[in-house]
């Protein structure tokens, strides 16, 4: 099938001639390797997507997208398939495919709610593996099984089972960000929205609490229990630094600087608010800055300026591989051929998901 060269997308591109024609060559010559046209029907059915995201995506960029967005939305109906998408993931997954959209939390919590048997996981392997230990009788894929973290590569099981020798009778709180055999060995999990809600719902003097020794040092300055931490750390948010801000202010008198709590405590300082990837969107709704800077991954920006188009997003950011290791590409792959199936043996659901249903008992930080 040949594909549709009427791509009045580019009209309003004020630009060479030759190198209009050069990017058109090279994306119809793409799509007919996938075998996916942008078509009158694929143009129409995307519509919609395309208004919302047209200020984010290039539009030259978008005969090339639109077909995916289509192949994608239609086939998770007939294969009766569900696709939840983390905060990080980028617009055109966000806003695009993804029926269900949030942070860490929230997709713990809605991965008990679907009712489709197929589950895709727009994330990383840990969020992949809460959703499997969250609703087993569903079938769960990653589209790309490398899609890890460096938190929760930086602990195993043994090292907590190590850890609870070393203090014995001391509970264990594990960032969400974990494996599964992690979660089996820990009394309560906790996300970045509800750290220091969780550490104090146990009524105890001392808590372990793992694996991200920056988020530890940010809820041991927000309560009074004593924090027996880990030495991760998420590899996007350490590289931010108190200087990035502090040039950044000189750029942008009027900036408003949100960070995340996995980043370092000087980053922390240096902010206006610190809050997780739910607290930001929040934030930014609730108080409409002139100008704002996320520390946190690159996609997260994008995103949340799709929904307030009156605030300015500085975006000098880092971008999470694994994150991005997912694509319209091989989300489509997971549809067609069920690829990447995640399997948790039927012991460690049951050990990992007390802790799983403790944190989602436990809500949001206020």
């Amino acid at each position: 099938m040949a594909a549709n060269t009427d791509f009045s997308y580019i009209d309003k591109y004020k630009c060479d001639n030759n190198i209009v024609t050069i990017v058109c060559i090279l994306l119809l010559f793409v799509l007919m390797i996938n075998q996916l046209t942008f078509n009158e029907e694929v143009k129409a059915g995307t519509l919609g997507i395309y208004k919302k995201l047209k200020n984010s995506i290039p539009d030259i960029e978008w005969p090339l997208i639109a077909p995916y967005v289509y192949e994608i939305n239609k086939l998770k109906k007939e294969t009766n398939s569900i696709i939840l998408a983390h905060n990080y993931q980028t617009p055109q997954i966000f806003y695009g495919v993804a029926d269900i959209v949030g942070d860490s939390l929230a997709l713990a919590i809605e991965a008990t709610k679907v009712k489709q048997d197929n589950i895709i996981m727009c994330g990383v392997h840990f969020m992949a593996e809460t959703a499997k230990i969250m609703s087993p009788q569903k079938r769960v894929f990653l589209p790309n099984l490398k899609a890890g973290c460096s938190l929760a590569d930086s602990i195993t099981g043994k090292d907590v089972i190590q850890l609870k020798k070393k203090y014995p009778g001391m509970p264990v709180v594990s960032y969400v960000n974990t494996s599964a055999d992690v979660k089996a060995e820990t009394d309560i999990c906790c996300t970045s929205a509800n750290a220091v809600k969780v550490v104090e719902s146990l009524n105890v003097k001392r808590v372990i609490f793992l694996p991200d020794e920056y988020l530890a040092k940010y809820v041991a300055s927000q309560t009074k229990v004593e924090i027996i931490s880990w030495h991760g750390k998420c590899e996007v948010h350490e590289q931010f630094s108190e200087k990035d801000i502090r040039e950044l202010r000189n750029n942008y008198p009027e900036l408003t600087v949100i960070a995340h709590p996995e980043c370092p405590p000087d980053v922390i300082k240096a902010s206006d608010f610190t809050g997780s990837t739910s607290h930001m969107v929040q934030y930014v709704k609730k108080n409409k800055p002139k100008n704002v800077f996320l520390v946190t991954e690159c996609s997260m920006s994008d995103n949340i300026e799709i929904e307030n188009p009156t605030t300015n997003f500085v975006k000098p950011c880092n971008t999470c591989p694994h994150m991005k290791s997912i694509t319209l590409k091989n989300i489509l792959d997971c549809l067609k051929h069920k690829k990447n199936e995640i399997l948790i043996d039927s012991t460690t659901i049951q050990r990992s998901r007390g802790s799983i249903e403790k944190m989602i008992a436990i809500g949001r930080q206020n």
